[in-house]
């Protein structure tokens, strides 16, 4: 679909499409939020362990500028005065350090979450093309990242001189400060200087994420060809699915003749069609239809019958109207009710003559079956088998 041009890519890209640009590493990404959350939790970070970093770091110093004139000549013990410097520098920077590696993994997942594609790992030397760096140089993009760069500038820089104009009276007490107290004062001072500038980078985020949304929408829409394509993969060889259709089928006539046994009655046309009907006495439902069928399905269900002794009556009339209008499993309608228990009383003598002898009973002769309901309903995708 190489040949298809960005205008014809009108359609917001299906699921499908979503989940393979996540493989291949295109997803949502904004620096300017990273950036926010990397700076405002570096301040965060300093001024919350910047006394315990200060304490560390205070008596790291002091150690380091005391001489030991046997640490000096004995190389053992100055290995051992140096590994806990560099213990002491550790835990001074540690807690910063933590917060700002948590960071790190965090602040890219806000927009888009995590995603770690390996074909963005696979080198593409396409990229390596001047022509294709040279047009890349001039794009929207680009140029985007520009307007970006001059206005946090602009932003950054204005709220720098209007924090300098507020506190000038504080920056110019300092020099009149002790060492201590003045060094206090001015850290105070950089950090909330640091955080408001940072802070007002807000202003950049909000622009650029719902940018950074749409772009990415806009570089995965596809066309409604492509769309079409994907359905027609998502499809499938059409031999696989009339195999998969072939096992289903064979599942569920396996299921179907296996409640054979448990029916009442087996009505037949007599040679085409078979359908067996089952009723619980004592029940409020309707009997149901727990197997039918035509031609070798309709003889197998009649071969299952004469095994297990189902009392089989031919009636062609109602013996189609129970194939055509009654699903598996489901009970028979209003209009042949009075043909059904015509059918269920000739079963119920059968059983009683088998139980107390005497002569067979008659086959019914009147199953009425109302006007046009013996006939293949029209619209009808049922097959002959």
């Amino acid at each position: 679909m190489s040949d298809v041009s960005q205008e014809d890519k009108t359609e917001s890209a299906t699921p499908q499409r979503l989940e393979k640009a996540r493989e291949e590493g295109q997803i949502a990404r904004s620096r300017e939020l990273t950036t926010f959350v990397m700076l405002l939790g570096g301040i965060g970070a300093l001024w919350g362990a910047g006394g315990y970093a200060k304490d560390q770091l205070s008596l790291l110093m002091e150690q380091s500028m005391l001489f030991d004139r046997e640490r000096a000549f004995d190389t053992a013990r100055a290995l051992k005065h140096l590994y806990l410097q560099g213990q002491i520098a550790i835990k001074g920077v540690a807690p910063i350090m933590g917060i700002m590696v948590v960071l790190a993994f965090i602040a890219p997942a806000l927009l888009g979450g995590w995603n770690f594609a390996t074909k963005s790992l696979q080198p593409n030397f396409g990229k390596m093309n001047p022509v294709a760096g040279i047009k890349k140089m001039f794009s929207l993009q680009t140029l985007n990242e520009l307007g970006k760069a001059i206005a946090k500038s602009i932003l950054v820089g204005a709220v720098a001189v209007f924090f300098l104009k507020a506190h000038i009276m504080e920056i110019m007490a300092l020099s009149s400060m002790t060492l201590e107290h003045g060094l206090a004062s001015m850290l105070h001072l950089i950090l909330l200087g640091c955080g408001l500038m940072a802070f007002s980078l807000i202003i950049v985020v909000a622009m650029d994420v719902p940018y950074q949304l749409i772009s990415m929408a806009n570089k995965l829409k596809m066309s409604k060809e492509e769309i079409k394509q994907e359905h027609k993969e998502n499809e499938g060889d059409p031999h696989v699915k009339g195999r998969i259709r072939a096992q289903q089928q064979a599942i569920a006539r396996s299921r179907m003749m296996a409640k054979v046994p448990t029916a009442d009655v087996i009505v037949t046309n007599p040679t085409h069609f078979a359908v067996a009907l089952s009723y619980t006495d004592g029940s409020d439902g309707a009997p149901k239809v727990v197997a039918k069928g035509t031609d070798h399905i309709a003889a197998r269900i009649r071969e299952l019958g004469q095994e297990h002794n189902i009392p089989q009556l031919e009636a062609p009339p109602l013996a189609r109207a129970l194939y055509w209008h009654v699903d598996l499993d489901r009970e028979i309608p209003d209009g042949l009710y009075t043909a059904v228990a015509e059918v269920l009383a000739w079963v119920y003598r059968i059983k009683q003559v088998k139980k107390e002898g005497g002569p067979a009973p008659e086959f019914p002769v009147y199953l009425p079956v109302p006007e046009g309901m013996d006939a293949r309903p029209t619209g009808s995708k049922v097959k002959r088998k």
